[in-house]
């Protein structure tokens, strides 16, 4: 039996009628910071990223002691508190606009894997230096055209089509007779793709498409590895990575089902090209992760952004709206014009927060002014406010 904690939740809040001490705090806009930048700031769903000009780049590689080529170009990427789903962006009754202390979560969460992944001998991340919360200091990347999950279990997508009999999977071969939410016997890499990868044989020219090990070594360029021996480097970073964060959660009573990586390469101090982790990792928004104890007696209980996909399934009248590809634009338009109840954003508010704590080992720093705070720090600290 699947059960989601959200709505034993989301009574707690059932009160709320406005904008509370924390709610006050949401950035919902992160895309008006007044900085210099070399060109437009690139808005994405959660992030948005301020490329530096060559100038400042260089200034604070030089001032900060950054380990990167002095010629390297620096971004400040901001994450807002903006939650998406079945690809739209929702928000809440009273104004709420967004999942209290969401974007610190997540900042602090990958920020404590990337960290441990460096103290463990794999590779360094894109992240130099986190000043604020909701800031990173970043080092420009060229991003493999991929996104890999690491899969320990199988579930989602892959259970889908395994129930529908297939026994293959991203060129992973799987057995017969698994059931649902079963851990698999090892890791598997299921790469998709990171876009539309165009003109490539036995690869259809759609976004977020399943490819094999085979398809990558084949076109290992389209691809963006610089050699086709990268490809067994990232799958090892991959694995072990999963395994780290896996090993930790362990002894927290918490379970790493699966996790998404982004990687790209950059140079380090002397000049040399690395393949380096990017975007975020680990986190209950690019991962699932199970409560342990729940899982031994049965049942699944979700600690991640799962939790809030599986709510709005079960609220809206029409479950298909969410899940039929075609009806995207009637989606998008029923997202931004319906407001959903606040609790349910408030019980996605508990479990990140509650799933940083117990990862990083304290509890989240949640700026109340952060707008505020970002600009006079990015002001004072970094010379950046134009």
């Amino acid at each position: 039996m699947t059960k989601s904690c959200i709505l034993g939740k989301t009574s707690q809040h059932a009160k709320f009628k406005g904008k509370d001490t924390v709610s006050a705090g949401i950035l919902a806009v992160n895309d008006d910071l007044p900085l210099r930048t070399d060109g437009p700031v690139h808005s994405g769903k959660v992030r948005s990223v301020y490329w530096l000009t060559e100038a400042d780049s260089a200034r604070l590689i030089s001032e900060r002691h950054y380990a990167v080529a002095p010629d390297s170009q620096l971004a400040v990427m901001v994450i807002s508190d903006r939650i998406s789903a079945f690809d739209c962006m929702w928000h809440g009754e009273g104004g709420l606009a967004g999942v209290p202390g969401k974007g610190a979560s997540l900042n602090a969460i990958s920020h404590f894997w990337f960290t441990q992944f460096q103290h463990a001998g794999l590779a360094r991340s894109h992240i130099l230096e986190v000043p604020h919360p909701l800031v990173w200091i970043v080092q420009r990347a060229q991003p493999l055209l991929l996104e890999a999950i690491a899969r320990r279990f199988i579930t989602g997508s892959m259970w889908r089509a395994y129930e529908q009999g297939a026994r293959e999977f991203c060129g992973n071969q799987l057995p017969d007779n698994l059931h649902a939410n079963q851990k698999l016997s090892e890791t598997l890499v299921t790469p998709s793709t990171k876009g539309v990868m165009r003109g490539l044989d036995g690869i259809p020219e759609a976004d977020d498409t399943n490819v094999s090990r085979a398809q990558l070594l084949q076109h290992w360029r389209e691809f963006g590895f610089r050699s086709p021996d990268d490809i067994d480097y990232y799958e090892m970073l991959l694995r072990q990575g999963a395994g780290l964060i896996a090993s930790h959660l362990s002894p927290l009573e918490l379970m790493l089902v699966d996790t998404k990586f982004e990687f790209g390469y950059a140079k380090d101090i002397a000049g040399d090209e690395q393949l380096i982790y990017m975007d975020e990792v680990g986190t209950p928004d690019s991962s699932r992760i199970w409560d342990a104890v729940e899982y031994r007696g049965g049942r699944v209980v979700e600690n991640s952004k799962e939790e809030f996909r599986q709510a709005l399934l079960r609220h809206v009248k029409d479950p298909q709206l969410l899940l039929d590809h075609t009806r995207f634009a009637e989606r998008k338009q029923f997202a931004a014009a319906h407001a959903l109840p606040a609790g349910m954003l408030h019980s996605l508010s508990d479990t990140y927060r509650a799933v940083a704590a117990r990862i990083t080992g304290h509890p989240i720093a949640i700026p109340q002014d952060p707008r505020q705070t970002m600009i006079s720090m990015l002001d004072d600290q970094f010379a950046l406010v134009r």
